[in-house]
């Protein structure tokens, strides 16, 4: 199971993934625009089908990337509570190794 665990990405990575994204989403937005104009200017035309492929490949490339971003948020969430678990059952472990035998804090 543990491979099946999303991994983070790279910094630059990030930072690649979060540039582009404003990049689609421009797109996005431009092709949703042009598909709207000529959809209204020339209904059922080649160019109006061409906007709209072309609205819906930016529409895919950017929940392609949006989900990427998601995963890589998701991977440092787990691996930073894996990293509070382990320094927390270290913490513990210190705390009984350092504990006399015999001896118990509850009072009896």
């Amino acid at each position: 199971m543990e491979s099946l665990r999303p991994a983070p990405l790279a910094p630059r990575a990030v930072r690649q993934l979060r540039r582009i994204r404003t990049v689609y989403a421009a797109g996005l937005v431009l092709w949703a625009a042009g598909a709207a104009w000529e959809g209204g200017q020339h209904p059922g035309s080649r160019r109006m089908w061409v906007s709209l492929m072309l609205l819906a490949l930016f529409g895919g490339l950017l929940s392609l990337t949006v989900a990427s971003l998601w995963r890589h948020r998701v991977a440092l969430r787990l691996r930073a509570a894996a990293r509070r678990a382990r320094s927390g059952a270290r913490s513990a472990q210190t705390a009984a190794a350092r504990a006399l035998p015999g001896r118990t804090t509850a009072s009896g």
